[in-house]
């Protein structure tokens, strides 16, 4: 066939398709049908199921059948499937670990999944499905250098230099929470970094408690009693937006840590863009205008001055735009091989 004419070919049949994504979170699946375009005719989210690796195998292989009977009902065919996955995933080998569900330490996922699954499947982590979602059909649409920095429970992040998504060698770039803050090696820190023990959601959540406790005058309306952390956290935002000088303080703290992690980064890997995501920039006026500034004086001048620091559009979303973003690409990658064979 001629290669103007295969090219149609190409164009058309891709048109005719939709892809996959597929989100595991660390408590919930996501799952949509994806255009070409980025809109997403199909949409599901259900608890990821507790009783170990297995079901949430057996569960992930019942949410692909799912997407493919979907595509059929709106007659279109699955082009290719991109999932992520909560922890680290070997691009070459398709071996996962994923700390929060159990048996899934250097498992095989992809290897099992092509054993049910009709068409390409790429898997990746949570943090390259991250940047690739944001820079496709979110704050950073387009961009090329960008850095997606995910500040909930924990912390990490997702890498793009120039449009290609930096890995590392075992897929552990992007591992930021370890990020060296602190002079002083404390407990914790060995188990998930200085950075995120001092600055994630989680380290909010156990500072707010801890100041509660010692301050019980900031409780009032539950004397004797123990928030929750959620709670906690309420109350300690609430009461450094009143001023209140120990509240103000903690929060002072994470904000610190924080504008210290993004100007380490900026300065590493000199971004056109950060995307700030996670649970924590739900609450901007404390953890995401004070950082845009307050990151600059540790940060190289120059590089400090090009970069734009926005918050996550697509928010719970920015995965599975970046599992579909994942999907397309490989189908991309598919064309260019069967144009030059």
């Amino acid at each position: 066939m001629p290669k103007t004419q295969r090219k149609k070919s190409q164009t058309h049949r891709n048109s005719e398709l939709l892809v996959g994504a597929i989100d595991i979170g660390g408590t919930k699946i996501a799952t949509g049908l994806v255009s070409r375009s980025g809109r997403v005719l199909f949409r599901s989210r259900v608890r990821v199921r507790t009783e170990g690796g297995q079901a949430v195998l057996d569960q992930v292989i019942s949410l692909y059948y799912q997407l493919e009977a979907e595509a059929g009902r709106r007659g279109r065919k699955l082009g290719a499937v991109g999932l992520c996955v909560p922890g680290v995933v070997n691009p070459h080998t398709g071996l996962v670990w994923a700390p929060n569900i159990s048996g899934w330490k250097d498992f095989q996922l992809v290897r099992h999944l092509k054993k049910h699954v009709h068409c390409p499947l790429v898997a990746v982590s949570d943090r390259t499905a991250y940047v690739l979602g944001e820079t496709w059909k979110g704050a950073a649409r387009n961009k090329k250098n960008v850095i997606y920095l995910a500040v909930g429970t924990g912390i990490g992040a997702g890498i793009m230099a120039e449009g290609v998504i930096v890995h590392g060698e075992a897929d552990l770039a992007g591992a930021v929470g370890w990020l060296a803050l602190n002079p002083e090696f404390k407990p914790g820190y060995e188990n998930s970094g200085c950075f995120e023990w001092e600055a994630s959601g989680g380290a909010l959540a156990r500072k707010a408690l801890a100041l509660l406790s010692a301050h019980p005058e900031l409780w009032p309306s539950q004397p004797g009693q123990q928030p929750d952390p959620a709670a906690a956290v309420e109350v300690v935002c609430q009461a450094a937006r009143q001023g209140r000088s120990e509240a103000l303080k903690l929060v002072e703290e994470i904000q610190h840590y924080l504008a210290m992690g993004v100007a380490n980064l900026v300065s590493t890997f000199n971004p056109e863009v950060v995307v700030l995501g996670g649970g924590l920039f739900l609450s901007p006026d404390l953890f995401f205008e004070p950082v845009k500034e307050k990151f600059k004086p540790w940060a190289q001048p120059l590089a400090a001055r090009r970069v734009e620091l926005v918050l996550s559009t697509l928010g719970q979303e920015a995965a599975l735009y970046g599992c579909a973003r994942s999907a397309w690409l490989e189908i991309q990658q598919f064309d260019k091989w069967e144009s030059r064979a």
